[in-house]
């Protein structure tokens, strides 16, 4: 994807740990069909956790050497994405850049299956969890949400945007897992069979995938890289939000 490697350096960062991971956490195991999330997706906060997940970011950013520290920084639009970046820049001391927010790395649409469990889809549509074995989960588009090729496209027009307004050439993105693997899908060119194999393993929060230009384009220098949160008391990773 030429556009994208036109960038020096790409690190992207999934937000810390929210209410909502919580909620799905508490209903793993259990027949509910829904976890018990009040406000709608845009505005589920960090939980205390996640905030000392994002300050563990903000330290790791600043033993970064100079010339790799974020000419850029662009979040999700959403609580717990611009959050993270927030409190993240608010532990440097380096000159940061101001936060930018660009709703095309939101997270994923889920449309009607919005905050429900696997067991609440099967049970109240039926019909849709039938698609989605037939379809597979790249293709599957639920009823007012969007696929994962849906976030392919909206993602090669950020990041045609980005390396054309990115000073410096440093950039580092604030957002969700899926927008994480799926930047691996469009920067590494991988075929469907390849993401949804990755997409298996769960995007840890606050963790780190970085790439860097090597003269020819950009190289993967680390994947879900968590270990700067050894102090965060970080749970499990969860893939839900």
């Amino acid at each position: 994807m030429a556009g994208v490697n036109a960038l020096r350096w790409l690190t992207l960062t999934r937000h810390g740990e929210s209410t909502g991971n919580l909620a799905f956490q508490a209903v793993l195991g259990t027949d509910a069909e829904e976890a018990d999330i009040p406000e709608r997706d845009a505005d589920i906060p960090l939980s205390d956790t996640g905030r000392a997940q994002a300050a563990g970011l903000g330290r790791w950013l600043e033993a970064l050497p100079e010339d790799e520290r974020p000419t850029t920084v662009i979040t999700s639009p959403y609580l717990r994405a611009h959050d993270t970046a927030r409190i993240a820049l608010a532990g440097t001391s380096f000159a940061a850049p101001r936060i930018q927010v660009d709703e095309r790395i939101r997270d994923r649409e889920q449309g009607v299956l919005q905050g429900l469990t696997p067991r609440g889809v099967r049970t109240r549509f039926p019909e849709e969890a039938a698609r989605l074995r037939h379809l597979g989960k790249f293709y599957h588009r639920p009823p007012g949400g969007e696929s994962w090729a849906d976030l392919a496209l909206r993602l090669r027009s950020f990041y045609r945007d980005l390396q054309a307004g990115a000073p410096g050439g440093r950039a580092l993105v604030v957002a969700h897992d899926a927008i994480i693997v799926m930047t691996r899908y469009l920067v590494e060119e991988l075929t469907e069979e390849e993401i949804m194999r990755i997409e298996k393993e769960p995007i840890a929060n606050a963790s780190v995938t970085r790439w860097r230009h090597d003269g020819t384009g950009l190289a993967a220098v680390c994947y879900n890289d968590c270990a700067h949160l050894a102090t965060a008391a970080a749970p499990p990773p969860t893939a839900r939000r």
